[in-house]
């Protein structure tokens, strides 16, 4: 069994988060990709996210039209600041003999090793790496301190392209404050979902 995780706070879900999991899914030949929704970003402490329960039916919505796609709620069930490595961590006693991908785009590859315990990150799951045109090539050598130059190797072959898609959640925010449509930047079942819960609204 091969899967990708793929963390993020999803507040809300967009087609951007969407398609990168699916090229992903494709590129890599992976089984299943699980949305694990953090309860806390530890980038994001000073941030008050939409409710969990909120962002977790959202992502549910968005990917129930996907067999690969699973919503898993470890982060959210632990609670605090969600650390990748601990959800790693989790996955791995769930999913003993399971291939782990960690799906991250490649703003992330250059924050990685700021991350708590990078090296055990890297060596519970295999960093995917998501390109997109126009953006500076990936410098993997980030990784070359605490990931030994085999594993590195294959590190880089993992990258997968995807088209360029200009969403961000922030920018949806914003537009749900301003009155403007959201239509196409999200699942249709995700926007009535914030319209009906009222979501973003100052």
């Amino acid at each position: 069994m091969r899967i990708g995780i793929f963390g993020g706070t999803f507040n809300p879900v967009h087609y951007g988060h969407l398609l990168l999991a699916e090229a992903c899914r494709e590129q890599r030949g992976l089984d299943q990709v699980w949305f694990m929704p953090a309860a806390v970003a530890p980038h994001k402490q000073d941030q008050q996210p939409a409710p969990a329960a909120d962002r977790l039916e959202m992502l549910k919505l968005a990917a129930g039209g996907n067999e690969a796609f699973q919503v898993s709620e470890i982060e959210l069930q632990r609670g605090g600041v969600s650390y990748t490595v601990d959800t790693l961590e989790a996955v791995r006693v769930a999913q003993p003999d399971a291939e782990l991908y960690l799906l991250i785009g490649a703003d992330t590859l250059h924050d990685l090793p700021n991350w708590r315990n990078p090296r055990r990150v890297c060596e519970l799951a295999l960093p995917t790496v998501v390109a997109r045109p126009g953006f500076s090539p990936l410098n993997y050598d980030l990784l070359a301190p605490f990931v030994e130059p085999a594993r590195l190797d294959l590190i880089r072959e993992l990258r997968v392209e995807m088209p360029l898609i200009e969403l961000s959640s922030r920018e949806i925010r914003a537009r749900v404050v301003a009155g403007k449509s959201i239509r196409y930047q999200t699942p249709r079942a995700v926007e009535k979902y914030i319209e009906t819960a009222k979501l973003y609204r100052v």
